[in-house]
């Protein structure tokens, strides 16, 4: 398979931490681009996204995704998505991204809007 990098050494860390203290519950995954950024509720145990929301396609689009506010709209949306599917408790996948800026922004805005984890 070849040299793993450090994002990927770190995601595969969190993900193997992260499946042992799930118990059960769904997974919100980030993903951070240089433009944009992502995130889902998963069902592991059913392989379905229950809520998802993103920068792209929102209107204002000449507005960056990339910044610190535009994460925490996402967490918001994400989180009052995950309320109208009916989930209030997650665990938080960061996969290899580091737990600060846009990610933790994300992260405060989830939880502000009523997820738990």
């Amino acid at each position: 398979m070849g040299k793993l990098t450090v994002f990927d050494r770190r995601r595969r860390r969190v993900r193997t931490t992260l499946k042992a203290r799930a118990g059960g519950r769904p997974r919100l995954s980030v993903h951070r681009s240089g433009r944009h950024i992502y995130a889902q509720i998963i069902d592991d145990a059913k392989g379905h996204t229950l809520a998802a929301a993103s920068t792209v396609g929102k209107a204002g689009s000449d507005k960056s995704g990339a910044n610190i506010a535009a994460a925490a709209d996402v967490g918001k949306a994400l989180a009052e998505a995950a309320t109208k599917a009916g989930v209030t408790s997650v665990v938080f996948d960061r996969g290899g991204f580091l737990f600060h800026g846009r990610v933790k922004a994300l992260a405060d805005a989830a939880r502000e809007g009523g997820l738990e984890f």
